[in-house]
């Protein structure tokens, strides 16, 4: 490290001049890049970490802020610890957002792809991405994130576009591919079929019609009835049977017999299927194959027929009714109502609110729908990544959410990979004469004439499903993917772990497994899980509560390093946090305070020493405020490496502002005026701020880096060792943990109580100063007794004067400390107004009432209480005690000066 003399401070820190230079100056000396030679040869330790790749089209949003800052701190802390750091950035070509996008373009001049045709189409795309696409990359910079710039890929790339085509045809040769007609999600508006996790569930107002169908009777014969109920009566027309339970007896004569399918004129079956719940509804199902998954395997059961009545832009077809060529909720009503001209409606529940999906890009209403798709055959696959957890090759943090792992690997279904658009990757299968089918690896040539390849492109997800070692180079053997794969750990919102992990999971444990041990191949050893950022009542974020917060706002208004202190102090494995802008001021404060320590220290010439202070030869407060500092340094170590990201700098925010500055700043304020005192306590000074700021750099980097270089002279905090308590042992090793990083132990006891003494004293005389009305800089009097070797510091941090000739006490301050009683005589006698006093006391008995009230009604009501975060709630229960106590102190205060005007 190379050093240099302690530079001073600005009056201000001002991150908006700091960070943007900062960043760039970090870029510039390479701190971020990984060279894999390093862990190859032995020399460091692999840390590699996956970063979620971004949709091209996106922008930094409050989760990503969250998922980032995680990640940030990881990769700062072990690069600080001497491991060699891989967080290797890029984006998702994100297949239907980025062609949405320009085809919205398109229409605003009138035009479609199809004026262009694919190749014309997919270069505008390119030209898109080139001009518009990866804004987040630069927001990323906002944030602060240490990435390998100089290794961005993008799942379009020339290299992962080959990894894709190379596990396609493995995949494909042992026949986990297929191609085959089943029942997809199916959005109208994008046209094409979609994952699971592109479909947004929501609760939607519908309606529950219940219908007869008449049973088909010989002449003479009595007649006869089954009722469903639907909540999409349209779908009414595509009916192929009716489901009864074999087992209800309600049903058992009319099994096998045939129903007229209303408005159609149609004889359709009852058919008996076990998948039917007798206690639902009527206990019998209208069976529509094509357009209902469940349906649809009744149908393969049964062998019904599956016609299709609905076109890929979701109107009525192929029913010869008057509904054809309806849009699908035009026909709802109007198939309702004929229904109801008939007389056949039975029962209606309108509102009926039920869960339904809608595309996450256009918001259409996902149809279910019977098409001819590519899929991956996952029970294989689904098998290994459920045994590589169960196993302990990979391990789910916190353990409790592995259940929901196992929950989706072991019931997952066969994957639909195809997509009906043309930007991606387009599926490597060409079609010949007389039906015959190739599948093109990336080395080979491509059938020639007669030949044609599918249309069909891939989802993104399955490139990035490849993320974690295509990015490495994968399907070659590179240095890279050498050293760092598998990786160390994947962040995550635990909403996505069903969707994008088990397929990490699955490709990786497929991809790899012929090159590899088995323990190497799984793609990362840690999934480590947070919950979601909601708003400050705990509700989710949403555009139409208008509750979405812009973290790049926040970034402009109090600085990355608020933004990312405020995230990790709400970051608990697993669970969800509330965020509010009055959180990141106060993060911002908290910068703030850091800052005016440092510069404070260094106006008093605090620097850090050779060789850790000698402890034996320190004062009572160094002792304490060193020995707090080795059980911050085990604690955060223990902590971060337990992804208790909150917990972690939680520690550290108290540590720093009540211990240091609160407390051991204004004594050191003493103990510099004494001449045999200032030059030790100039060294504890800046062996604790030096500790404390490297400590903080990963989770605020900005403002550390620009005091720990002002403080210390050296490079970087980038590039400078984490802390041990090593550090901070003084000459006889206290504190020093076994392996040099801390027990977490207390070193110092005596130290200890002596600073709890002076706290309680100190604590005492401000609150009867406060309590008196005196002003904060107004000095008293005072004879300060039984408080031996606290008193001379006690009596400059409460603003306390010796007593002069004539004193003469008005009030006594009695406070009970370890060694006994102290007391505090104080002469308040000419520093007190009576009636500006009582007019000030006054005016704090209204607020604190008012508080009182305001918060006894929020406690007092049973709704806020069940939704509100613990948090919020917590600091209304604080408010309230506190309103409570200050309501009784005042008002004997007030009578105590109204005894006093009494008397005078």
């Amino acid at each position: 490290m190379t050093a240099t003399a302690p530079t001073p401070l600005p009056a201000q820190y001002d991150p908006a001049v700091v960070e943007v230079a900062l960043y760039r100056r970090w870029l510039d000396a390479g701190y971020f890049h990984a060279d894999p030679r390093r862990v190859l040869s032995g020399e460091r330790r692999p840390f590699s970490i996956v970063l979620p790749p971004p949709n091209v089209t996106g922008d930094l949003h409050v989760g990503h802020a969250l998922d980032h800052t995680i990640m940030d701190i990881l990769a700062r802390w072990h690069r600080m610890s001497g491991d060699e750091v891989l967080w290797l950035p890029g984006m998702d070509h994100a297949g239907i957002a980025t062609q949405t996008v320009v085809e919205r373009q398109l229409a605003r001049d009138g035009k479609t792809r199809h004026d262009y045709g694919r190749e014309l189409f997919v270069q505008k795309v390119w030209d898109w991405k080139r001009d518009a696409g990866g804004a987040i990359l630069g927001q990323m910079k906002r944030l602060g994130d240490s990435v390998d710039w100089d290794r961005e890929r993008f799942t379009l790339d020339e290299g992962l576009s080959a990894a894709v085509q190379t596990i396609f045809k493995r995949l494909y040769d042992d026949e986990l591919i297929y191609r085959a007609e089943r029942i997809i999600n199916w959005c109208p508006g994008c046209l094409t079929a979609l994952s699971d996790i592109e479909v947004e569930h929501r609760e939607d107002a519908g309606e529950l019609v219940s219908v007869r169908y008449d049973g088909v009777t010989a002449p003479g014969e009595e007649p006869w009835s089954v009722v469903i109920a639907t909540t999409r009566v349209e779908t009414l027309l595509g009916d192929t049977a009716v489901a009864v339970h074999p087992d209800d007896p309600r049903y058992a004569a009319v099994v096998g017999r045939m129903l007229r399918l209303p408005l159609v004129d149609r004889e359709i079956p009852v058919v008996a299927d076990d998948h039917v719940e007798p206690e639902f509804g009527t206990g019998a199902v209208k069976v529509t194959p094509a357009h209902d998954p469940n349906d649809f395997e009744i149908g393969r059961r049964h062998g019904l027929p599956m016609p299709t009545i609905l076109t890929e832009d979701a109107r009525i077809t192929g029913t010869g009714t008057r509904f054809d060529g309806m849009d699908r909720f035009e026909a709802r009503a109007a198939v309702k109502a004929d229904l109801a001209a008939q007389g056949r409606v039975v029962a209606e529940k309108v509102p009926y609110v039920h869960s339904v999906g809608h595309c996450s890009r256009s918001d259409d209403v996902v149809e279910p729908r019977l098409s001819l798709q590519w899929f991956v055959r996952v029970a294989p696959l689904a098998r290994a990544a459920g045994d590589a957890v169960r196993d302990g090759r990979t391990r789910i943090h916190p353990p409790e959410l592995a259940a929901r792992y196992f929950d989706w690997v072991d019931n997952m279904h066969d994957w639909t990979i195809s997509r009906q658009l043309w930007w991606g990757h387009r599926i490597p299968v060409w079609y010949g004469p007389d039906g015959a089918v190739r599948c093109v690896g990336p080395d080979e040539e491509p059938p020639g004439e007669g030949w044609t390849q599918d249309p069909d492109v891939l989802d993104t997800w399955f490139s990035s499903a490849l993320w974690p070692f295509s990015t490495m180079g994968w399907p070659q053997d590179t240095e890279t993917l050498q050293a760092f794969y598998p990786t160390s750990v994947l962040v995550t919102g635990y909403d996505i772990l069903f969707f994008w992990v088990a397929r990490m999971m699955m490709f990786g444990l497929y991809a790899m497994g012929p090159e590899r041990p088995e323990q190497d191949v799984v793609p990362f050893r840690t999934v480590a899980l947070h919950g979601l950022v909601r708003d400050q009542n705990g509700k989710k974020m949403s555009k139409s509560r208008g509750n979405v917060v812009d973290p790049l706002a926040w970034i402009d208004t109090y600085g990355a390093d608020a933004v990312r202190f405020t995230l990790a102090r709400g970051a608990n494995p697993g669970s969800d946090q509330a965020i509010a802008g009055e959180w990141v001021g106060g993060s911002r404060n908290f910068c703030s305070k850091l800052f005016n320590a440092t510069r404070f220290a260094l106006l008093n010439g605090a620097r850090v020493p050779e060789r850790p202070v000698d402890r034996a030869a320190s004062t009572a407060a160094d002792r304490w405020v060193l020995g707090r500092l080795d059980e911050v340094v085990g604690q955060t170590s223990a902590l971060l490496g337990d992804f208790q990201f909150g917990k972690a700098a939680e520690g550290l925010y108290h540590y720093a502002w009540d211990e240091v500055c609160d407390w051991y700043l204004e004594v050191a304020k003493v103990q510099l005026a004494e001449p045999e005192r200032a030059e030790q306590t100039r060294e504890v000074l800046g062996t604790v701020l030096d500790t404390v700021l490297r400590l903080l750099h990963p989770f605020v980097p900005f403002v550390t880096e620009s005091l720990w270089t002002a403080l210390t002279g050296g490079e970087s905090l980038v590039v400078a060792a984490w802390p041990t308590t090593a550090d901070t042992a003084g000459a006889d090793g206290v504190g020093d943990g076994a392996d040099g990083v801390g027990d977490g132990g207390h070193p110092d006891p005596d130290a200890d109580t002596w600073m709890a003494d002076l706290q309680q004293l100190v604590t005492q005389v401000r609150r009867f100063r406060a309590d008196q009305g005196l002003a904060p800089g107004r000095r008293v009097p005072a004879v300060v007794s039984g408080a031996d070797g606290h008193a001379a510091v006690a009596a400059a941090l409460t603003r306390l004067e010796p007593a002069g000739a004539g004193f003469t006490a008005t009030a006594t301050v009695t406070v009970a400390l370890s060694s006994g009683t102290a007391t505090v005589a104080l002469d308040t006698s000419e520093a007190i107004d009576l009636g500006a006093e009582t007019a000030r006391l006054d005016k704090e008995l209204a607020v604190a009432r008012k508080d009182l009230a305001d918060t006894g009604r929020k406690l007092g009501d049973e709704q806020f209480l069940g939704k509100a975060p613990a948090r919020v709630v917590d600091g209304i229960r604080a408010r309230n005690t506190k309103a409570q106590a200050d309501i009784e102190r005042l008002t004997a205060r007030l009578a105590e000066l109204g005894a006093a005007g009494a008397a005078s």
